[in-house]
């Protein structure tokens, strides 16, 4: 939907404006008179509101003025990597792209934020011969995806941290504080881009990794093999939570030394029995002070499993407080006996 007001007077308005505009890319203030049966002094009045609110643009004047949804195309740039730097692309595409305009200071710093952070990562470490930047129109969300034609990012950490497979790579790259060059890079980067959009993912080799922060879900899944890595960037235009506001939540004393991991991601399907699955989904996990265990979607737990992660490694790693989130029953069950060392 490209016109979102819903006062009661207009709703059916906006409703009309919506389906004129899924048809062709502009409207005339006679057509949407014809489509809703009133004057075209009335349509007019209702189009050059749409355009003042900045909900539409308007081209043109008098009686042939058109009217066309803010931003409605896409706005593509596009790099050759070797010598780019990250802050000079923003420079760039802040001037230019539509979608960029008129943000508030909030959600400019979090799309800049997140905007280096990729086209950084695409500089770095994919040894691509170019970098493209889209910047996808929506009247209530500011929407870019970073792509380049490079090795694929969970092919490169997979290599370099000599992990058994692509899944894994995700599975690392969740946690935080996973680099493939640590003289350069924290490895923080893509935890917090992930954590203050709306929503964001990752697609490279024939795997997606998706983070659904308004259904406060993450996933994995299997797409359509592609060359290189692209990486979609999601925030509303009206977002309140500040990046100031996720550094705290996620640091303590200046450090990064909380981390939130979902379980599910460590495994295909809602069970997790082994010990290996947990020795999987710890390791690294020493490297802070807090570790959240989301158990969201998770039926069972085996007492291996959950014996691994709540007395073995607890005990072993004393200054790591481990706190389990939703969890169901089962799994608090077996999650509460191996905290009191009830072994099998």
């Amino acid at each position: 939907y490209i016109v979102t007001f819903m006062r009661p007077g207009r709703k059916r308005i906006g409703e009309i404006v919506n389906k004129l505009l899924g048809e062709k890319e502009s409207i005339r203030s006679g057509e949407l008179a014809s489509a809703v049966g009133i004057t075209r002094q009335a349509a007019h009045r209702h189009l050059a509101a749409l355009a003042r609110e900045g909900i539409l643009r308007r081209e043109g004047a008098g009686r042939g003025s058109v009217y066309l949804p803010k931003g409605l195309a896409e706005d593509r740039f596009k790099y050759r990597r070797q010598g780019l730097e990250e802050d000079k692309v923003w420079e760039d595409v802040h001037g230019r792209a539509a979608a960029l305009e008129t943000l508030s200071d909030n959600v400019e710093r979090i799309a800049h934020y997140a905007f280096t952070e990729l086209v950084n990562n695409a500089i770095d470490h994919s040894g691509a011969e170019a970098v493209e930047v889209r910047f996808l129109p929506h009247p209530d969300s500011i929407i870019f995806e970073v792509s380049d034609d490079g090795v694929g990012i969970f092919e490169h950490v997979r290599c370099k941290l000599g992990l058994p497979d692509a899944f894994a790579a995700i599975q690392e790259i969740s946690k935080g504080k996973v680099t493939t060059d640590p003289a350069r890079h924290t490895g923080e980067g893509l935890f917090f881009v992930s954590k203050i959009a709306d929503y964001f993912e990752i697609e490279s080799g024939g795997l997606c990794w998706r983070v659904d922060n308004r259904r406060s879900d993450v996933s994995a899944a299997h797409v359509p093999d592609r060359r290189g890595t692209r990486a979609r960037f999601e925030v509303g235009r009206f977002k309140s939570g500040t990046l100031a506001d996720l550094f705290a939540e996620y640091t303590r004393d200046y450090e990064f030394s909380r981390t939130r991991i979902v379980v599910k991601l460590f495994s295909i399907g809602d069970r997790f029995m082994s010990r290996s699955e947990a020795k999987r989904l710890l390791n690294g996990l020493d490297r802070f002070r807090e570790v959240v265990l989301n158990f969201s979607g998770v039926n069972e737990v085996g007492q291996g499993f959950a014996d691994e992660i709540f007395r073995v490694w607890a005990s072993a790693h004393p200054a790591v407080k481990l706190e389990p989130v939703h969890m169901r029953p089962a799994v608090a069950f077996m999650v509460e006996r191996a905290r009191r060392g009830l072994v099998a």
